[in-house]
Protein backbone atom coordinates (compact mmCIF):
# COMPACT_ATOMS: atom_id res chain seq x y z
CA UNK A 1 0.00 0.00 0.00
CA UNK A 2 1.13 3.55 -0.70
CA UNK A 3 2.65 5.09 2.32
CA UNK A 4 0.07 7.80 3.48
CA UNK A 5 3.47 10.46 3.13
CA UNK A 6 3.95 9.79 -0.60
CA UNK A 7 0.26 10.94 -0.43
CA UNK A 8 0.58 14.00 1.68
CA UNK A 9 3.66 15.46 -0.68
CA UNK A 10 1.25 15.52 -3.60
CA UNK A 11 -1.53 16.83 -1.91
CA UNK A 12 0.60 19.38 -0.08
CA UNK A 13 2.06 20.42 -3.59
CA UNK A 14 -1.29 20.98 -5.15
CA UNK A 15 -1.24 18.20 -7.25
CA UNK A 16 -4.72 16.75 -8.41
CA UNK A 17 -3.48 13.00 -7.98
CA UNK A 18 -2.34 13.66 -4.80
CA UNK A 19 -6.15 14.34 -3.84
CA UNK A 20 -7.29 11.11 -5.98
CA UNK A 21 -5.46 9.04 -4.09
CA UNK A 22 -5.96 10.61 -0.73
CA UNK A 23 -9.96 9.62 -1.59
CA UNK A 24 -8.90 6.10 -2.98
CA UNK A 25 -7.81 5.51 0.81
CA UNK A 26 -10.65 7.25 2.28
CA UNK A 27 -12.60 4.61 -0.02
CA UNK A 28 -10.98 1.50 0.60
CA UNK A 29 -11.31 2.46 4.54
CA UNK A 30 -7.67 3.11 5.43
CA UNK A 31 -8.39 7.19 5.01
CA UNK A 32 -8.65 8.23 8.72
CA UNK A 33 -4.97 9.32 8.99
CA UNK A 34 -5.05 11.58 6.06
CA UNK A 35 -8.69 12.93 6.84
CA UNK A 36 -6.51 14.13 10.73
CA UNK A 37 -3.62 15.42 8.98
CA UNK A 38 -5.74 17.74 7.09
CA UNK A 39 -8.73 18.31 9.13
CA UNK A 40 -7.56 21.97 10.25
CA UNK A 41 -7.91 23.24 6.39
CA UNK A 42 -11.23 21.85 5.88
CA UNK A 43 -14.48 24.67 6.29
CA UNK A 44 -13.42 27.09 3.70
CA UNK A 45 -15.58 25.75 0.75
CA UNK A 46 -19.08 26.21 0.06
CA UNK A 47 -21.05 22.65 -0.07
CA UNK A 48 -23.44 22.08 -2.53
CA UNK A 49 -25.95 18.98 -2.04
CA UNK A 50 -27.75 18.07 -5.49
CA UNK A 51 -30.64 15.41 -5.45
CA UNK A 52 -33.61 14.20 -7.12
CA UNK A 53 -35.55 11.75 -8.45
CA UNK A 54 -33.65 9.61 -11.62
CA UNK A 55 -34.15 11.18 -14.96
CA UNK A 56 -34.67 15.27 -13.92
CA UNK A 57 -31.38 16.40 -15.45
CA UNK A 58 -29.22 16.14 -12.31
CA UNK A 59 -26.23 15.72 -13.74
CA UNK A 60 -27.09 18.50 -16.47
CA UNK A 61 -27.78 20.95 -13.49
CA UNK A 62 -24.64 19.97 -11.96
CA UNK A 63 -22.61 20.92 -15.51
CA UNK A 64 -24.21 23.91 -15.03
CA UNK A 65 -23.47 24.92 -12.10
CA UNK A 66 -19.77 24.00 -13.03
CA UNK A 67 -19.63 26.64 -16.01
CA UNK A 68 -21.08 28.90 -14.15
CA UNK A 69 -18.50 28.44 -10.93
CA UNK A 70 -15.94 28.70 -12.94
CA UNK A 71 -17.03 31.89 -15.16
CA UNK A 72 -16.47 33.58 -11.81
CA UNK A 73 -12.87 31.84 -11.32
CA UNK A 74 -13.68 29.59 -8.50
CA UNK A 75 -12.06 25.89 -8.12
CA UNK A 76 -14.44 22.59 -8.28
CA UNK A 77 -14.80 19.58 -7.01
CA UNK A 78 -17.46 17.47 -7.61
CA UNK A 79 -18.64 14.15 -6.06
CA UNK A 80 -21.27 12.16 -8.35
CA UNK A 81 -22.58 9.21 -6.51
CA UNK A 82 -23.97 6.39 -8.90
CA UNK A 83 -26.01 3.54 -7.74
CA UNK A 84 -24.10 0.49 -7.71
CA UNK A 85 -25.30 -3.23 -7.66
CA UNK A 86 -26.25 -5.19 -4.50
CA UNK A 87 -24.54 -8.07 -5.42
CA UNK A 88 -21.34 -6.73 -7.34
CA UNK A 89 -21.03 -3.25 -5.81
CA UNK A 90 -20.00 -1.99 -9.05
CA UNK A 91 -21.81 0.90 -10.59
CA UNK A 92 -21.34 2.33 -14.18
CA UNK A 93 -20.55 5.76 -13.09
CA UNK A 94 -22.64 7.17 -16.06
CA UNK A 95 -22.67 10.75 -14.65
CA UNK A 96 -18.37 11.24 -15.02
CA UNK A 97 -19.29 10.90 -18.78
CA UNK A 98 -21.99 13.62 -18.90
CA UNK A 99 -19.77 15.99 -17.30
CA UNK A 100 -16.59 15.27 -19.68
CA UNK A 101 -16.81 18.62 -21.02
CA UNK A 102 -14.95 20.06 -18.05
CA UNK A 103 -12.30 16.84 -17.90
CA UNK A 104 -9.35 19.38 -19.70
CA UNK A 105 -10.49 21.75 -17.27
CA UNK A 106 -7.51 22.22 -14.55
CA UNK A 107 -9.84 24.04 -12.00
CA UNK A 108 -12.49 21.20 -11.51
CA UNK A 109 -11.97 18.08 -9.82
CA UNK A 110 -14.52 15.03 -10.78
CA UNK A 111 -14.62 11.94 -8.43
CA UNK A 112 -17.39 9.25 -9.22
CA UNK A 113 -18.26 6.96 -5.77
CA UNK A 114 -20.10 4.07 -5.89
CA UNK A 115 -23.29 3.81 -3.46
CA UNK A 116 -22.51 0.59 -2.51
CA UNK A 117 -26.29 -0.01 -0.94
CA UNK A 118 -25.57 2.95 0.82
CA UNK A 119 -29.66 3.78 1.56
CA UNK A 120 -29.25 7.29 2.00
CA UNK A 121 -28.08 7.79 -1.75
CA UNK A 122 -24.35 8.64 -0.78
CA UNK A 123 -21.41 6.35 -0.97
CA UNK A 124 -20.03 5.54 2.95
CA UNK A 125 -16.90 7.91 2.03
CA UNK A 126 -18.71 10.55 0.58
CA UNK A 127 -18.09 12.81 3.26
CA UNK A 128 -14.35 12.26 3.38
CA UNK A 129 -14.16 12.85 -0.45
CA UNK A 130 -15.98 16.32 0.29
CA UNK A 131 -13.65 17.43 3.40
CA UNK A 132 -9.97 16.20 1.31
CA UNK A 133 -11.57 18.23 -1.47
CA UNK A 134 -12.23 20.98 0.89
CA UNK A 135 -8.44 20.48 2.36
CA UNK A 136 -7.23 20.65 -0.95
CA UNK A 137 -8.13 24.30 -1.46
CA UNK A 138 -11.26 23.62 -3.77
CA UNK A 139 -13.70 27.06 -3.87
CA UNK A 140 -17.24 24.92 -4.38
CA UNK A 141 -17.75 21.09 -3.80
CA UNK A 142 -20.84 19.58 -5.34
CA UNK A 143 -22.19 16.25 -4.18
CA UNK A 144 -24.50 14.70 -6.65
CA UNK A 145 -26.74 12.00 -5.20
CA UNK A 146 -27.93 8.36 -6.37
CA UNK A 147 -31.34 9.28 -8.12
CA UNK A 148 -33.22 7.39 -5.65
CA UNK A 149 -36.05 9.35 -4.25
CA UNK A 150 -37.17 9.54 -0.35
CA UNK A 151 -34.37 8.17 1.34
CA UNK A 152 -31.73 10.34 0.05
CA UNK A 153 -32.36 12.87 3.32
CA UNK A 154 -29.15 11.88 4.04
CA UNK A 155 -27.35 14.91 1.77
CA UNK A 156 -29.13 17.50 3.78
CA UNK A 157 -26.64 16.70 6.73
CA UNK A 158 -23.85 17.10 4.44
CA UNK A 159 -23.77 19.88 2.07
CA UNK A 160 -24.18 23.82 3.21
CA UNK A 161 -27.17 24.29 0.64
CA UNK A 162 -29.02 21.61 -0.55
CA UNK A 163 -31.17 21.43 -3.92
CA UNK A 164 -33.97 19.25 -4.95
CA UNK A 165 -34.61 18.89 -8.43
CA UNK A 166 -37.67 18.36 -9.95
CA UNK A 167 -39.16 17.47 -13.26
CA UNK A 168 -42.79 18.35 -14.38
CA UNK A 169 -44.83 15.65 -16.41
CA UNK A 170 -42.82 13.08 -14.16
CA UNK A 171 -46.35 11.93 -12.53
CA UNK A 172 -48.00 13.59 -9.04
CA UNK A 173 -45.85 15.58 -8.15
CA UNK A 174 -47.55 15.62 -4.61
CA UNK A 175 -46.29 11.91 -4.09
CA UNK A 176 -42.69 13.21 -4.98
CA UNK A 177 -42.66 15.42 -2.49
CA UNK A 178 -43.64 13.84 0.60
CA UNK A 179 -41.78 12.50 3.58
CA UNK A 180 -38.74 13.79 3.75
CA UNK A 181 -37.73 15.49 0.40
CA UNK A 182 -40.08 18.89 1.10
CA UNK A 183 -37.86 19.25 4.18
CA UNK A 184 -34.79 18.87 3.13
CA UNK A 185 -34.63 21.54 0.31
CA UNK A 186 -33.01 24.45 0.96
CA UNK A 187 -33.42 25.29 -2.67
CA UNK A 188 -35.99 23.42 -4.95
CA UNK A 189 -35.47 23.31 -8.68
CA UNK A 190 -38.15 22.75 -11.32
CA UNK A 191 -35.73 21.93 -14.63
CA UNK A 192 -37.15 21.32 -18.00
CA UNK A 193 -38.89 24.35 -17.13
CA UNK A 194 -40.38 24.53 -21.08
CA UNK A 195 -42.50 21.35 -19.89
CA UNK A 196 -46.14 22.18 -19.90
CA UNK A 197 -46.94 21.21 -16.72
CA UNK A 198 -43.67 22.88 -15.23
CA UNK A 199 -46.27 25.84 -13.73
CA UNK A 200 -48.50 23.42 -12.09
CA UNK A 201 -45.44 21.70 -10.81
CA UNK A 202 -44.37 25.12 -9.20
CA UNK A 203 -48.02 25.95 -8.32
CA UNK A 204 -47.84 22.41 -6.42
CA UNK A 205 -44.55 22.71 -4.74
CA UNK A 206 -45.58 25.99 -3.29
CA UNK A 207 -48.22 24.82 -1.74
CA UNK A 208 -47.11 22.16 0.12
CA UNK A 209 -44.63 24.58 1.09
CA UNK A 210 -47.43 26.90 2.62
CA UNK A 211 -49.05 23.76 4.05
CA UNK A 212 -45.76 22.78 5.81
CA UNK A 213 -44.69 26.01 7.75
CA UNK A 214 -41.23 25.57 6.01
CA UNK A 215 -40.33 28.94 6.97
CA UNK A 216 -40.49 28.61 10.72
CA UNK A 217 -36.77 27.98 10.35
CA UNK A 218 -36.37 31.29 9.59
CA UNK A 219 -35.55 30.27 5.70
CA UNK A 220 -37.84 29.99 3.37
CA UNK A 221 -36.80 27.27 0.18
CA UNK A 222 -36.61 29.22 -2.83
CA UNK A 223 -37.74 28.13 -6.08
CA UNK A 224 -35.94 28.39 -9.41
CA UNK A 225 -37.03 27.35 -12.96
CA UNK A 226 -34.16 26.17 -15.25
CA UNK A 227 -33.68 24.44 -18.38
CA UNK A 228 -30.31 23.32 -17.56
CA UNK A 229 -29.30 22.11 -20.61
CA UNK A 230 -30.07 25.35 -22.64
CA UNK A 231 -28.60 27.32 -19.35
CA UNK A 232 -31.79 28.85 -18.61
CA UNK A 233 -32.19 30.05 -14.82
CA UNK A 234 -28.80 28.99 -13.82
CA UNK A 235 -27.56 32.92 -13.18
CA UNK A 236 -31.12 32.60 -10.95
CA UNK A 237 -30.11 29.11 -9.38
CA UNK A 238 -26.55 30.35 -8.58
CA UNK A 239 -27.69 33.81 -7.15
CA UNK A 240 -30.59 31.55 -5.06
CA UNK A 241 -27.32 29.60 -3.64
CA UNK A 242 -25.09 32.68 -2.55
CA UNK A 243 -28.48 34.21 -0.97
CA UNK A 244 -28.92 30.96 0.96
CA UNK A 245 -25.04 31.17 1.64
CA UNK A 246 -25.49 34.39 2.79
CA UNK A 247 -28.05 33.74 5.39
CA UNK A 248 -26.61 30.64 7.10
CA UNK A 249 -23.79 33.12 7.86
CA UNK A 250 -25.81 35.99 8.98
CA UNK A 251 -28.14 34.25 10.90
CA UNK A 252 -24.86 31.70 12.51
CA UNK A 253 -26.23 28.57 11.32
CA UNK A 254 -23.18 27.94 9.33
CA UNK A 255 -21.34 27.05 12.33
CA UNK A 256 -23.95 24.91 14.19
CA UNK A 257 -24.80 22.77 10.05
CA UNK A 258 -21.01 22.21 9.77
CA UNK A 259 -20.80 20.55 13.84
CA UNK A 260 -24.22 18.68 12.69
CA UNK A 261 -22.12 17.39 9.45
CA UNK A 262 -18.93 16.02 11.44
CA UNK A 263 -21.42 14.50 14.44
CA UNK A 264 -23.68 12.88 11.34
CA UNK A 265 -20.01 11.59 9.57
CA UNK A 266 -18.65 10.42 13.72
CA UNK A 267 -22.28 8.19 14.08
CA UNK A 268 -21.88 7.27 10.11
CA UNK A 269 -18.35 5.85 11.01
CA UNK A 270 -19.28 4.51 14.27
CA UNK A 271 -22.26 2.77 13.62
CA UNK A 272 -20.31 1.10 10.45
CA UNK A 273 -17.29 0.10 13.01
CA UNK A 274 -19.71 -1.70 15.25
CA UNK A 275 -21.51 -3.42 12.25
CA UNK A 276 -18.29 -5.17 11.28
CA UNK A 277 -17.68 -6.56 14.93
CA UNK A 278 -21.59 -8.07 14.74
CA UNK A 279 -20.85 -9.49 12.17
CA UNK A 280 -18.05 -10.95 12.96
CA UNK A 281 -19.48 -12.00 15.69
CA UNK A 282 -22.45 -13.78 14.40
CA UNK A 283 -20.02 -14.97 11.99
CA UNK A 284 -18.06 -16.83 14.41
CA UNK A 285 -20.80 -18.75 16.14
CA UNK A 286 -21.38 -21.90 15.47
CA UNK A 287 -25.16 -23.22 13.85
CA UNK A 288 -27.18 -24.00 16.81
CA UNK A 289 -30.80 -23.56 18.39
CA UNK A 290 -30.35 -20.00 19.44
CA UNK A 291 -30.65 -19.03 15.68
CA UNK A 292 -34.79 -19.08 16.45
CA UNK A 293 -34.27 -16.53 18.96
CA UNK A 294 -33.48 -13.97 17.21
CA UNK A 295 -33.59 -11.24 20.18
CA UNK A 296 -31.62 -14.55 22.71
CA UNK A 297 -28.96 -14.28 20.11
CA UNK A 298 -28.31 -10.50 19.63
CA UNK A 299 -28.20 -10.25 23.15
CA UNK A 300 -25.14 -12.82 23.37
CA UNK A 301 -23.68 -11.24 20.73
CA UNK A 302 -24.14 -7.27 22.77
CA UNK A 303 -22.52 -9.01 25.82
CA UNK A 304 -19.54 -10.47 23.89
CA UNK A 305 -18.70 -7.53 22.54
CA UNK A 306 -19.08 -5.89 26.00
CA UNK A 307 -21.71 -3.46 24.95
CA UNK A 308 -23.67 -4.17 28.05
CA UNK A 309 -27.10 -3.49 26.07
CA UNK A 310 -30.37 -5.66 25.70
CA UNK A 311 -30.85 -6.76 22.66
CA UNK A 312 -34.80 -5.84 23.51
CA UNK A 313 -35.66 -3.10 25.16
CA UNK A 314 -36.96 -3.26 29.16
CA UNK A 315 -40.84 -2.85 29.12
CA UNK A 316 -42.14 0.45 30.52
CA UNK A 317 -45.21 0.48 33.25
Amino acid sequence: MERDTEIESLFEAGRPRGLARAISRAESGDGAALIRRFAERTGRAVTIGLTGPPGVGKSTLCGALVTRARGESKTVGVVSVDPSSPFSHGAILGDRIRLSDHFVDEGVFIRSMASRGHLGGLAGATGDAVALMDAFGLDVVIVETVGVGQSEVEIAELADTTLVAMQPGSGDSVQLLKAGILEVADIFVVNKADHPMALQMQRDIRSMMEMMGTATGGWTPELVPTQAREGVGIPELWAAIARHGAWLRASGRLAAKRRGATLHRARGIALGRLRERVDAALAARPGSSDAADPYALASDVLLELGAGVAAEPAATS
